[in-house]
């Protein structure tokens, strides 16, 4: 070899060494956050799902002309089918949506009521403390479909029936379990294989499908066709109606027919604060989304990033405005049909300087008092919850954060016979205290952990995103807003980083915090720091999971593309074109 060719290849060989290649804990030269993958970038539409086959599905619905919203019900649709573990149409929706042409923010709140002919008194009756997770008595009605009817009626293009088509294809032909999603198959269906129609719904053979198996679910097929062809009606006041009524008699279950008739989803305002000139968006209860704005507004009054990404003085900072705001979610979040609650109030830069007082830096707290805030009636263990997040932006700029869930797992274990999905457990989240505003009342909506978020910088799109898994899911908007806004991150780099989850909080089923809780901490958190935290008196444990599933869209004003992220915990994949 010569000596020009030697010197060359030490040039390129050294131009590879210095290469910016991404590796655990860092990028060599630039010194970024550790990320599973890059960033996907698009020009014309992003989705991002938890699970791949779903992601393609709303990819190829945008492709054909559909909007944001068509692509979210076929992304949903899907995911009802594909992970059931976690959703499904016996389950509830939330939705904020951006709509390109009139430069807004829709906020949709698509949760069910609890049956007109169930009273707190049949608790009592029953002699328990508080509602049951499984079997008939959480049952709600399920808000999904009428949801998903309300985003079509304002913002879909395509018909329902084209919309749901590849769903009812897969149902029909089968597709193979991924993952993640068998695993949490197989646990979820130990628990419930007992129950009506379940074994016959999920189990086929008598077990879980496994990983690569392919699972077949005709019975859905049927219903959704019958949806996409009869309308909402069909399901609330038709022939799906009725099955569902007369399956709820033979078990025992008080959901009636009159209970479906009566149900309708809300359009509502969201609420927001601004944190460090970006507005962040939330639904305002029955769900928890007031608890991120009121954590970020204790929050914003620190220099996080001078602390360092995920030091002690950090996680210390952003567990104790967690415990504050939890207090008040505990006590005051439910639904405003029942309850007035100046929400304003609770979500104000004032009401924040005061409540950021009992945020010792040197100490964590074991007990917290609630704020003072006057609420009264209009008429005068959630951190199991399973939940999919999906967000979808299209051609036009229009983008959807949308969220849907049975709560634990499969639901209330009760499958209607022949139809093919399970009836959610939502129910489980009121409380029997008697003067509480989340008390157990009929044709009431129960608290919900549930909430799809939004943020706006100046007036325009920035972010869609979301953490699912129930009260993990405040702590985890909160992470993700200070990874990218406190230090820098880019969107997959913010997913990836890893968390914290706090758990033992009080809560508005009527637990009160007199210990300061628990704190599990994810793997790449070192070990100076879980010595630091506990020192201030943090209790620490040991969790494989519950850290959540994130999946985000951000919109990239000056080059006028979409950057999409997802979640390396779960299944899932985000794609453009």
């Amino acid at each position: 070899m010569s000596t020009t060719s030697m010197l060359l290849s030490l040039t390129v060989g050294l131009a590879v060494l210095l290469a910016p290649v991404r590796v655990l804990g860092g990028d060599r030269i630039t010194g970024r956050m550790f990320a599973t993958r890059s960033e996907v970038i698009s020009r014309h539409g992003m989705v991002a799902t938890s699970q791949p086959l779903a992601t393609q599905i709303a990819l190829d619905i945008l492709k054909r002309g559909g909007s944001a919203a068509d692509a979210a019900i076929a992304a949903n649709a899907a995911l009802g089918l594909m992970e059931p573990v976690s959703c499904g149409i016996g389950g509830d929706l939330f939705a904020l949506v951006w709509d390109a042409k009139t430069q807004r923010l829709y906020g949709l709140n698509a949760s069910g009521r609890s049956p007109h002919a169930m009273t707190r008194e049949h608790f009592v009756k029953e002699r328990l403390e508080r509602v049951p997770s499984y079997g008939p008595l959480p049952v709600t009605v399920p808000g999904c479909v009428d949801g998903w009817f309300e985003l079509h009626t304002r913002f879909g293009r395509l018909p329902m029936r084209e919309t749901l088509a590849p769903t009812i294809r897969y149902a029909r032909e089968g597709f193979p379990v991924s993952e993640l999603i068998a695993h949490y198959w197989a646990l979820g269906g130990e628990i419930r294989k007992d129950y009506p129609g379940f074994a016959e719904t999920f189990l086929p053979g008598g077990r879980a499908p496994r990983k690569g198996e392919v699972f077949r679910n005709p019975a859905l097929a049927q219903t959704l066709e019958r949806i996409a062809e009869g309308g909402r009606n069909v399901f609330y006041k038709g022939e799906l109606a009725d099955v569902m009524d007369a399956f709820c008699r033979r078990v025992g279950c008080l959901l009636r027919k009159r209970d479906l008739h009566d149900h309708a989803s809300t359009w509502v305002e969201p609420l927001s604060t601004s944190y460090r000139g970006y507005d962040v968006w939330e639904l305002p209860p029955n769900g928890q989304g007031l608890a991120v704005l009121q954590m970020l507004n204790i929050l914003e009054a620190f220099d996080l990033g001078s602390m360092g990404h995920n030091s002690a003085a950090y996680l210390h900072h952003l567990i104790e405005a967690k415990k504050i705001a939890y207090e008040d979610r505990a006590r005051y979040y439910a639904d405003p049909d029942f309850v007035t609650v100046p929400w304003t109030k609770l979500i104000s830069k004032e009401y924040a300087d005061q409540r950021r007082g009992l945020l010792d830096p040197q100490r964590a707290s074991r007990r917290l008092p609630a704020g003072n805030i006057d609420w009264h009636r209009v008429d005068d263990t959630l951190r199991h919850g399973d939940t999919v997040y999906l967000t979808v932006a299209d051609k036009d700029r229009n983008m959807v954060s949308l969220i849907q869930s049975n709560y634990y797992g499969f639901g209330c274990g009760l499958c209607p016979d022949g139809l093919g999905f399970g009836l959610q457990n939502r129910g489980a989240l009121f409380t029997l205290e008697e003067s509480h505003p989340n008390v157990y009342e009929p044709h009431k909506r129960p608290f919900h952990t549930i909430i799809p978020a939004f943020v706006t910088r100046g007036g325009k799109p920035f972010l869609s995103f979301g953490v699912m898994g129930g009260d993990m899911q405040p702590q985890g908007h909160v992470q993700i807003l200070c990874n990218i806004i406190d230090f820098g991150m880019n969107l997959q780099e913010a997913g990836d980083a890893a968390r914290y989850h706090h758990t033992g909080s009080s809560e508005p089923t009527g637990e009160v915090m007199d210990d300061g809780g628990r704190v599990a901490l994810e793997s790449g958190i070192g070990r100076e720091v879980r010595r630091t935290l506990a020192e201030l008196g943090h209790r620490l444990h040991h969790a494989t999971g519950g850290f959540g599933g994130y999946q985000a869209i951000g919109y990239d004003a000056e080059n006028d593309v979409y950057i999409g992220a997802s979640e390396s915990r779960k299944d899932g994949q985000a794609a453009g074109y």
